[in-house]
């Protein structure tokens, strides 16, 4: 629809071929001239050009020139979210470190102190018959240390004939003829502490100088410290630790 043909100058109104000069633009300060007669309206010009950027400074994206490089597939830094902690911006702390549990400790060992004892030695003579008249008690012997150990500790005298010898043997100098082979047994109990059973024994068995013997065959509970008498003058004295 242009008036003419701007490379061979054809005018389509006069049907000849001319020239074209543009005509200048007008002051800021005028109003555009109509155009002549025959021609249309010039479109009104447009508001002054923005200044390019071409390098992106005014952008609202960051700038990508003098960037460092970033490895192939990652994406940009500026594209990710910063992490959050929890819903609600809340971070999550973590639990304070919950004291353990004390530890049970390892129950004490026991240990039996074996020994003549001459205030059991008088006390059984007073309850005794003249079969006893003949018994002494021996003038010096150290007491022996036994750790116990295992289940149980068997308390007797070695049969000589089969050489069956019993853990806390009573048959060696100075040996108690009151003791039986199969005396009495100390057992463990299963908070660690121990019990005395007598087996039945010809002469019984006695806790902290009682004057009856306990019962054949039921457990009798051991405090530390408590003491056992078996055959004319001998005590095993149970300690903890």
């Amino acid at each position: 629809m242009a008036p003419f043909c701007e490379e061979c100058r054809w005018n389509f109104l006069t049907g000849t071929a001319t020239s074209y000069t543009p005509i200048a633009p007008p002051p800021q300060a005028q109003r555009p001239s109509a155009p002549p007669p025959g021609f249309p309206a010039a479109p009104p010009g447009p508001g002054p050009a923005a200044p390019q950027d071409p390098f992106g400074y005014h952008d609202s994206r960051p700038s990508q020139v003098n960037r460092p490089a970033e490895p192939l597939g990652a994406e940009p830094t500026h594209h990710q979210a910063p992490p959050r902690a929890a819903a609600d911006d809340d971070w999550v702390l973590s639990p304070p470190s919950q004291a353990q549990p004390p530890q049970p400790q390892a129950p004490q060992g026991w240990t039996a102190y074996v020994g003549p004892d001459r205030d059991y030695f008088m006390a059984m003579m007073r309850r005794s018959g003249p079969e006893a008249s003949g018994l002494n008690l021996p003038a010096y012997a150290p007491p022996k240390q036994l750790p116990l150990r295992g289940n149980q500790v068997s308390i007797g005298r070695r049969r000589h004939s089969t050489g069956e010898a019993p853990d806390i043997d009573l048959a060696v100098p100075p040996e108690d003829p009151g003791v039986s082979h199969q005396h009495a047994v100390l057992v463990q109990q299963p908070d660690g502490s121990w019990a005395v059973v007598d087996q039945n024994s010809t002469n019984g068995t006695t806790v902290n100088g009682g004057e009856e013997p306990i019962q054949p065959y039921v457990p009798v509970q051991l405090q530390d410290g408590d003491r056992v008498h078996v055959g004319a003058w001998t005590t095993i004295t149970v300690r903890r630790g």
